[in-house]
């Protein structure tokens, strides 16, 4: 993980850079680039890029060997969406935070009109990632990557879930309809990197379908986790405001089904999880697993 991790953040910080980037005759305006690289680098668990690089060696058999290969291009897109999507999460329009990653968010630091085009931007640098103009990547490769990824960060994904979640303010929900909510408000874009990542080799049928389930599973889990220290953990070790869910009467699983059962079934979620990947008939799945394990005993 140490490894992935540096080529991540190098990855990133490159893509990033307030220079033009190749192809074009221009650089972004200093302000908005600076905006940008405040959302995306030094913070971050990288959760998702973690997963697409996790789930490629599983599927191919052998880590990513180039830098400018599909794998990292899809572990850096998925990194930019989530990105963008904290921007935006936190905007007083929506949930109002003044803090992330242990510092100002992006509007407090850069104003409102700041923040949106930030997000914006990080949106679009996403999909311009997963289709380079040369040949590094096969564009079937790319149409598939694109097409995962568009549809975990939209309507049916993200977008539609933090939908549900506004929508849901001050109503008791179902375990049913919070399951639902939170598959696409979170789950969506982490079941996604699983998919991304083995979207970019060669996988059997039986292996695609045990990925999905994984990347359901850790998925859900990871929210369960998230709710139960949003209760349990302040401000300074989560890096974000504790107990702004219950400060603002959001339907959650701690307030739906208590401390203990959400611990529980988040411990389920990972058997699962686990499960899924023994099924997978894949040979190496050992990265993939403890990345569950990173998900279901993380402190921030």
């Amino acid at each position: 993980m140490a490894q992935h991790l540096r080529q991540v953040e190098n990855a990133l910080d490159r893509l990033l850079s307030p220079h033009a980037p190749p192809g074009s005759a221009w650089a972004a305006p200093a302000d908005l680039n600076d905006a940008m690289r405040y959302a995306v680098l030094d913070g971050g668990k990288r959760l998702r890029p973690l997963l697409v690089l996790a789930a490629f060696e599983a599927v191919h058999g052998a880590p990513a060997s180039d830098a400018d290969a599909a794998p990292m291009r899809a572990a850096c897109a998925v990194e930019l969406i989530h990105a963008y999507s904290l921007v935006h999460d936190d905007m007083p329009c929506m949930d109002n935070d003044v803090l992330r990653r242990g510092k100002p968010t992006v509007h407090v630091q850069f104003g409102q009109a700041g923040a949106l085009l930030a997000g914006d931007a990080l949106q679009t640098l996403a999909f311009e990632v997963l289709t380079p103009l040369d040949a590094r990547v096969d564009p079937a490769v790319q149409a598939r990557l694109c097409a995962i990824l568009a549809r975990a960060s939209g309507r049916v994904g993200m977008a539609g879930g933090q939908a549900i979640d506004l929508a849901s303010v001050g109503q008791t929900l179902s375990e049913d309809s919070l399951r639902h909510m939170h598959q696409l408000k979170t789950g969506a874009l982490l079941q996604a990197s699983v998919m991304m990542g083995a979207a970019c080799g060669t996988a059997s049928a039986m292996a695609l379908q045990a990925m999905e389930a994984f990347g359901q599973a850790i998925g859900l889990a990871f929210q369960v986790v998230d709710d139960v220290l949003d209760v349990t953990a302040d401000s300074a070790t989560l890096g974000k405001t504790a107990g702004k869910d219950a400060d603002n009467d959001k339907p959650t699983y701690v307030a739906l089904m208590g401390l203990e059962r959400s611990r529980a079934y988040a411990a389920t979620l990972a058997e699962q999880a686990h499960a899924a990947l023994q099924g997978s008939g894949l040979a190496d799945t050992a990265a993939l697993a403890a990345l569950v394990n990173r998900v279901i005993h993380r402190v921030h």
